[in-house]
């Protein structure tokens, strides 16, 4: 037994080690995510099961000799390296009042009244997985395009309580550009939001390696058009629609509310006014040309996945294609607020794009700019219900309760 114990013992603290020194080396950095970013964020269930094992191994002699002393001590290590991942996870909900009161415009303040889920009380993140709950209805696959496929589909989110001319939340999910689903991502960003009044729209779109870009773009934006036009019909208003997204969905917000006007983006709807009230990107692939002074080892792994699988050239072939598919190429001086959040300990997009992204939107952009940088955090620190998935959707809320207040109520 007390082999058995050894074993479990190393695999914890391998796992632990793996939450505060993450490997970042293609394509070591991929595996690094998948074994880090579920235990990073739900450091303090892990404890309490890794507890658990130690004292079931315990009692049946695990800790017995001297392979068992090791195990045990190997044990006690990982479990403070959780408590203390699970401490700055605690930590989010400053960091993020700090970065709203360092917005480029001005100070924005969360308020007792923001700090208070309404859906995402704090028994949520002892759960983790984010249900909807009955109070939050849902109409799903709604179709966005007289297409008959069946990808070009999306989701609404509303209460019951959902008063006509509601703002309306559009999410995108990311996956690489390759993989996803609207049903995986954004849910206690979405389902806080809806229960405080808002409409939200999670949509799908073609994926590689069918599909090749700008395809996923152009999907993005005729979700926007279908909005536009159809989202008043479910008691949404048209005039105040933020956007948001994650990972790949983070850039292809953040493309579609940086280049709203550019008609190649909008085949056969070139004229249609796509504009955005806000856009909040969750650790967004920024730059897309895999510059090695923005991306550093990142780069190369994004290169190979761009170049085959996305947009099928090489990049010393057409360049520009990646230049204009890159977020922080297009910044501009009348784009809508932004909020950015990005983790330290992200392995698949570097912590210096999110930086600087949001430091070339504050040179130019007259809109407020708000920048998130979480200790420790990974990619995919909002899909569960944690300390620091609750800090992000608070930071979202205050932001867009600032937004909604400067754009004001509909007439």
């Amino acid at each position: 037994m007390n082999v058995v114990n050894l074993v479990v013992a190393v695999i914890l603290l391998v796992a632990a080690l793996n939450t505060i020194v993450p490997l970042r080396l293609d394509p070591l950095s991929g595996f690094s995510f998948a074994a880090g970013f579920v235990l990073t964020d739900l450091a303090g269930q892990t404890v309490v099961v890794g507890s658990f094992l130690a004292w079931l191994l315990w009692l049946f002699g695990g800790t017995l000799g001297t392979l068992g002393q090791v195990a045990f001590w190997l044990e006690l290590a990982a479990g403070v390296i959780f408590g203390i991942v699970f401490l700055v996870g605690l930590d989010s909900r400053r960091l993020v009042t700090r970065a709203l009161a360092q917005t480029s415009t001005g100070p924005i303040t969360m308020s007792p009244e923001q700090r208070h889920g309404v859906w995402n009380r704090w028994w949520r993140s002892l759960r983790a997985v984010p249900l909807r709950g009955k109070r939050i209805q849902a109409t799903k696959n709604i179709r966005y395009t007289d297409a008959a496929s069946g990808v070009h589909l999306l989701d609404l989110y509303r209460t019951s309580a959902t008063k006509a001319g509601a703002p309306v939340m559009v999410f995108i999910h990311g996956g690489a550009w390759v993989l996803g689903d609207k049903r995986e991502q954004g849910r206690p960003m979405m389902f806080e939001l809806a229960s405080r009044g808002w409409l939200c729209v999670s949509v799908n779109y073609q994926l590689s390696p069918k599909a090749t870009w700008p395809e996923h773009i152009v999907d993005v934006n005729r979700a926007l058009l279908w909005v536009k036009k159809h989202i008043a019909e479910y008691g949404g208003d048209p005039t105040r629609v933020a956007i948001s997204g994650g990972s790949a969905g983070g850039q292809l917000c953040a493309l579609a509310a940086l280049t709203g006007d550019d008609p190649a983006f909008k085949p056969g709807f070139e004229d249609a006014d796509l504009s955005t009230i806000a856009c909040v990107t969750l650790y967004g692939v920024h730059d897309m040309t895999a510059d090695r002074s923005l991306s550093g080892r990142h780069g190369s792994g994004l290169k190979i996945l761009l170049e085959r699988k996305v947009m099928k050239v090489p990049m010393a072939q057409d360049r520009q294609r990646f230049v204009n598919a890159s977020p922080i190429y297009r910044v501009r001086s009348d784009a809508p607020p932004f909020l950015i959040f990005q983790g330290t300990n992200d392995t698949l997009v570097a912590p210096s794009v999110g930086r600087a992204f949001a430091s070339a939107l504050r040179g130019v952009s007259k809109a407020p700019v708000t920048y998130v940088e979480f200790p420790l955090a990974q990619h995919a620190f909002d899909v569960y219900c944690s300390p620091r998935c609750t800090a992000t959707v608070q930071g979202i809320v205050a932001f867009l309760d600032s937004v909604l207040a400067g754009v004001g109520q509909p007439s």
